[in-house]
């Protein structure tokens, strides 16, 4: 048995092919909407996708099961209180799928969504009883559990999941050997959970034995503390889970060959009908020069998240990217069900260049020019949009704190007689909270070039 871990590091998402080599058979848990890896790799070991399998519905990525099983002809399996609006095979606690001499069995561990399924993974030939791998979704997390407040929207409560959760993790996969192998669906960086590891598995014992959230507990004080501090939910999330529920058109009918190129005029035709513009191309470029209105959100870094927290997942959108990112753009924005994008300036620079009435710019400063900045005439009010827990780490001294995902929603609070100065961790949120604030009227923004790693490196004073 050949099990191969596929990650998308943008989006912290596991998926899983297995495959049988003595039947040639292959499976696939949990692929993410470009199904073309998994047909590559199921062709590298000269094998074919028979079999394809959810741990539960998901809400931070649309996933490609649907599209995967239509190019294969492979049967789609899912937990049995899940409900959708396409054909699958129920699975129930005790239910098997055995191709070779592999074995593929399901158990319901509710609580993160209650249809949510561990899929526990057999090598039939060594011994049939003894689960070598446990594929948890986002039940168990290598240092984590996850989430129950993902599902209140739909008529269930966090204090009902997590009470499943308990549940599922002490009466069933705690009773799993301590030599299983765990296989998560999510690592450092998703919203899915509190303090993921980055670690690629673990086993049951390792997790028994130092895991925060399965230390010995009263389901009570569980579910508090599993109820109890949960960063805001992405804004996309509810929308991913509803189209995961149901039919969804497959990415390469849906991005081709990438988005048509559009002339500036038509860009600003788009944009007056309600288009959002953004601008991927990056900090530096954004901040010296874009088109007004425009949002800005940088391809290099967890690109597809922020997109769906910060923009508006109904209104089409026109990309402002660097020449041969196009494609690439729209398959990133697909995947958490951006879905249309109208197309590309064509030749941005160019464009800019003949109309400068159109462009608009602010300044980067660095952060060993703080100390005369914000000591000077006029100083700036830092405004810090980092989240909670790196504000608590340590903030400029004087510096405001609104967390760039609330940031819209909280304009009023701040002035309008005075510079803004933005700081995130790096530089990169930074782009986004100008481009809020821009169209909102503020003025003038700056933003703090490389955050606070920046002002840690120069020794900047902080609270």
């Amino acid at each position: 048995m050949i099990l191969e871990r596929h990650y998308l590091g943008c989006l912290s998402q596991a998926s899983y092919l297995i495959v049988d080599e003595l039947t040639k058979t292959a499976a696939v848990v949990d692929p993410r909407r470009d199904v073309e890896l998994y047909l590559e790799a199921a062709a590298r070991h000269g094998a074919t996708i028979r079999h394809v399998f959810l741990t539960h519905f998901h809400a931070d990525f649309v996933a490609g099961h649907l599209e995967l099983a239509r190019r294969t002809g492979a049967t789609l399996y899912l937990g049995r209180r899940a409900t959708a609006d396409y054909e699958f095979r129920p699975m129930g606690d005790g239910d098997r799928v055995e191709f070779g001499q592999v074995s593929i069995e399901a158990l319901e561990t509710p609580g993160h969504t209650p249809e949510s399924v561990t899929w526990l993974v057999r090598d039939l030939a060594p011994d049939a009883a003894v689960p070598l791998y446990a594929l948890t979704g986002d039940t168990l997390f290598i240092g984590d559990v996850g989430r129950p407040d993902l599902m209140a929207s739909v008529g269930v409560t966090a204090q009902e999941l997590a009470s499943e959760m308990y549940d599922s993790l002490h009466d069933k996969l705690l009773a799993l050997p301590d030599d299983t192998v765990v296989y998560p669906g999510h690592g450092a960086g998703s919203a899915c959970g509190k303090s993921l590891s980055d670690a690629e598995r673990s086993t049951i014992g390792e997790q028994r034995a130092t895991n925060p959230a399965l230390r010995p507990l009263g389901k009570e004080e569980f579910v508090a503390e599993l109820t109890t501090g949960q960063p805001a939910a992405p804004a996309y999330f509810a929308h991913d889970a509803t189209l995961n529920r149901g039919q969804v058109e497959g990415l390469d009918r849906l991005v081709g060959d990438g988005p048509p190129a559009m002339t500036l005029d038509q860009v600003l035709a788009a944009q007056a009908e309600g288009a959002q513009v953004l601008d991927v191309r990056g900090a530096e470029a954004f901040a010296a020069g874009h088109l007004a209105g425009s949002d800005a959100i940088g391809l290099e870094g967890r690109f597809a998240s922020w997109a769906g927290s910060l923009l508006d997942l109904e209104r089409p959108i026109v990309v402002v990217t660097k020449p041969g990112t196009e494609r690439e753009v729209a398959v990133r924005l697909a995947r958490v069900g951006l879905d249309r994008v109208l197309g590309y300036l064509d030749g941005a620079e160019q464009a800019f260049a003949a109309r400068p009435d159109l462009v608009r710019s602010f300044p980067r400063v660095e952060a060993s020019a703080l100390p005369t900045l914000l000591s000077g005439t006029g100083a700036p009010l830092p405004v810090d949009i980092r989240a909670p827990g790196e504000w608590a780490d340590g903030h400029l001294d004087g510096a405001v704190h609104v967390p760039l995902v609330e940031l819209a929603g909280r304009t009023a609070e701040l002035p309008r007689d005075r510079p803004l100065l933005l700081i995130c961790r790096s530089g990169y949120r930074s782009s986004p909270a100008a481009a809020i604030l821009e169209r909102e009227g503020f003025g003038p923004v700056m933003e703090l070039r490389g955050g606070m790693l920046a002002v840690e490196s120069a020794g900047s004073a902080k609270g």
